[in-house]
């Protein structure tokens, strides 16, 4: 049997916490989907889960998205982790400034179930 995989979903607002729950939970993968309410608590909890992939907003309050993919993208035992930006905020440069902070891709509010289980299906 397949081992577990952990996926992480970082955004303050639970409507969208939960819309992206219900995606992953079509997703055809052994996974477990764990919540962070803001870039801060992410960084706790791509530090203490290690999840296989991470889901992240950027307009959050303590700590934005951006702030929080920098530094798990750059700490030694996270840097492997992909990050995938979900966020309104979608213009070429914040594309280009999510790349920067280490993202693995960008996907635009609102989205489709396509688009999320595509980045289930690559990376995980």
């Amino acid at each position: 049997m397949a081992s577990t995989k952990k996926i992480l979903v970082v955004d303050d607002a639970p409507l969208d916490q939960q819309r992206l729950c219900a995606v992953l939970a079509k997703a055809q993968v052994n996974a477990t989907v764990s919540l962070a309410q803001n870039g801060r608590e992410g960084i706790e909890k791509a530090h203490s889960e290690h999840p296989d992939l991470i889901f992240m907003d950027i307009l959050m309050p303590e700590l934005d998205g951006y702030s929080a993919c920098r530094q798990i993208s750059r700490a030694a035992d996270t840097k492997d982790i992909p990050i995938v930006i979900v966020s309104i905020k979608s213009q070429p440069a914040d594309k280009v400034w999510a790349t920067l902070q280490g993202a693995v891709a960008m996907i635009p509010k609102p989205y489709t179930d396509d688009q999320i289980l595509e980045q289930v299906a690559h990376f995980i």
